[in-house]
C-alpha cells in the first residue's frame, strides 16, 4: 500500500507514510480513509514520511491536498506537521506546499531527516515553560 498511516491517540499523532509506487489518485483515497476513519478527530499533529515517495505532486495537485486536509478540519484540528523529504526535488514542492498550507496547521515545516521532524513535533506540542 503506497500511503499507509497510524494515528496515536496517545501522543495525538498522525504518522503518514507515502511509499512507491504513488499515485495521486492513492493520495487522495487517503484522505478519504481519513475523514472515514473514527479516530481522526479532535487534535491531531501530523507527521508525514516522504522519504520513499517516487511521484513529485505538481503544483496543481497541492492545492487539491490542501482542499483535502481543508475539508478533514470539519472534525479534526491539525495542529504542527512535519514532513519529511529527502530528495532535493520533493524537498522543494514541499516547501511550496508549505506556504499554501500554512493556514491548515498551527504550525508546518519540512525536514530532510524523520529524527530533525520528530524532535520538531514534540517541540511544538509541549506546553511552553512557565515564566518566572
Amino acid at each position: 500500500m503506497p500511503v499507509t498511516y497510524v494515528i496515536d491517540a496517545t501522543k495525538q499523532l498522525v504518522r503518514t507514510v507515502c511509499a512507491r509506487p504513488l499515485t495521486f489518485a492513492e493520495v487522495l483515497q487517503h484522505f478519504r480513509q481519513l475523514s472515514d476513519d473514527p479516530a481522526c478527530a479532535g487534535h491531531l499533529d501530523v507527521l508525514l514520511d516522504l522519504t520513499d515517495a517516487d511521484s513529485v505532486p505538481e503544483t496543481n495537485q497541492l492545492g487539491a491536498v490542501g482542499v483535502a486536509v481543508n475539508a478533514l478540519r470539519k472534525k479534526v484540528t491539525f495542529g504542527a506537521c512535519g514532513i519529511v523529504a529527502a530528495s532535493d526535488v520533493m524537498f522543494g514542492m514541499m516547501r511550496i506546499f508549505e506556504v499554501k498550507a500554512e493556514g491548515y496547521f498551527a504550525a508546518i515545516r519540512v525536514f530532510r531527516k524523520i529524527a530533525d521532524a520528530e524532535a520538531w513535533l514534540l517541540l511544538q506540542s509541549s506546553p511552553p515553560e512557565a515564566e518566572p
